[in-house]
């Protein structure tokens, strides 16, 4: 049996949760004790009641038989229906039938007993919450006997449920108070790992229960050992990149005083392609160990002016797609790398490229589309490597890279809680790539 549908209907977060999980219980009980309580307990004295009753029934209906005229008969059992409260009135119509509301739900057990206990009765209206109307026949036509509702039912049972209703409110909002303290450091908790996971970092201290005290101090640590290996491979890649980069200078002296040939231009273009690599692994050290603060900005104004800038730059690039409006926050300075160099990557594989700019209520979404030969998507998932040159299935009539371009975008939107993901353009027929970040 599929219960898709019954956990598509729970609640998703803590405090509903947490709440069903107080509420259930609560309602669970006050059913059980309506149902197996109220309702033995209120029929069982409504049969009662309703049994003494009829027992005053019979006794009119014994002394209207004892006198053949219908005056005198009525006279006789009036004189003992009035001590009684009982309204007779004879003869009457004949009616027949059990009419009550829908919601009298006592009125069932009055009819059962009442037809169980006197003979000859057609009619037991319920319709009147206040009285009781009978109609029995007699040998003088039907009678009609007619008192107080109150005399056959319990008047208060909803003193009992107003008084479950009202401590079954009462604790649940003493548990609702409880839990919140104990479900506030879990809340925090979430919200510090989900901030780290965009790249900002939020005060956390860690409270509440043992076992969330320990999660948090877990956290904690986790957060200080990631921060630790991010800031030794930023070391790492930069010490190497600076100390590559004296022998490369004596390379470039040491050629520059040989005469020129073909030898010698061909270890010019070597030293210069171990300088770009140089530089790029710079930027990727950069990129990677990047404490730049999040700002809260307008993006569709961040990719104008983007794309303003790299048509300056000569690049043939036009902002085409904007859904949404509003603010996010990111770190402006290392999404521009990353969108600069999904940029570059598309003019340089291809004619042109277009950015546009999608903003919901839960992500923002950069694309950018270029009118290249794409990717295959067998190798997508290998083109997001650092280093890896993918020119066989691009244009290498273009220019070549060092193969950290998607690198550094996916590093960025990783570090933003994000990701970059490649696709075709279906307008353009090129690559497509695009930035998700979550807000």
């Amino acid at each position: 049996m599929d219960f898709g549908w019954l956990k598509r209907m729970m609640p998703r977060g803590l405090y509903g949760r947490a709440a069903l999980i107080l509420i259930l219980p609560v309602v669970t009980i006050q059913l059980v004790v309506s149902v197996g309580f109220l309702q033995r307990h209120f029929e069982d004295v409504t049969r009662q009641m309703t049994s003494s009753m009829a027992r005053e029934v019979r006794l009119v209906a014994d002394l209207v038989a004892l006198d053949a005229a219908p005056a005198a008969a009525l006279a006789r059992a009036g004189a003992v229906a009035g001590p009684l409260a009982l309204e007779l009135a004879l003869p009457v119509a004949p009616e027949a039938g059990d009419p009550r509301v829908f919601y009298d739900l006592s009125g069932r057990v009055v009819i059962a007993t009442l037809r169980q206990a006197v003979a000859g009765i057609t009619l037991v209206d319920l319709s009147d919450l206040d009285h009781v109307r009978l109609v029995l026949g007699t040998r003088h036509g039907p009678m009609q006997v007619q008192f107080a509702r109150g005399r056959v039912s319990a008047s208060n049972p909803h003193q009992l449920l107003v008084l479950m209703v009202a401590t079954g409110l009462l604790m649940t909002f003493i548990a609702y108070v409880f839990l919140r303290n104990q479900l506030r450091p879990i809340r925090r908790l979430a919200e510090a790992a989900q901030e780290f996971g965009k790249g900002r970092v939020l005060p956390y201290r860690p409270g509440g229960a043992a076992e969330v005290r320990a999660a948090g101090t877990a956290f904690l640590e986790m957060r200080a050992r990631i921060d630790r290996q991010t800031e030794q491979r930023r070391l790492m890649l930069s010490g190497i990149s600076h100390d590559l980069r004296t022998p490369l200078t004596r390379l470039r002296l040491g050629l520059s005083i040989l005469p020129e040939d073909e030898d010698v231009a061909a270890l010019e273009r070597d030293v210069d392609e171990m300088g770009r690599l140089i530089d790029a692994f710079l930027d990727f050290a950069r990129d990677a160990g990047s404490e730049e603060p999040a700002e809260t900005l307008d993006p569709v104004e961040f990719a104008a002016a983007l794309v303003e800038d790299a048509r300056r730059a000569g690049q043939d690039v036009t902002l085409t797609g904007i859904e949404g409006q509003g603010r996010a926050t990111f770190r402006p300075g290392d999404l521009r790398r990353a969108l600069e160099n999904l940029i570059g990557n598309a003019v340089r594989y291809g004619g042109r490229a277009e950015v546009s700019v999608a903003l919901g209520p839960r992500s923002l979404r950069f694309t950018v589309e270029d009118d290249g030969p794409g990717i295959p998507p067998e190798r997508r998932d290998e083109a997001l490597r650092p280093f890896t040159r993918l020119d066989p299935a691009r244009n290498q009539n273009r220019g070549q890279g060092v193969g950290l371009g998607l690198a550094i975008a996916a590093e960025i939107a990783r570090s933003h809680g994000g990701q970059l993901r490649l696709g075709e353009s279906t307008r353009l027929g090129g690559l497509k790539a695009e930035v998700m970040l979550p807000l």
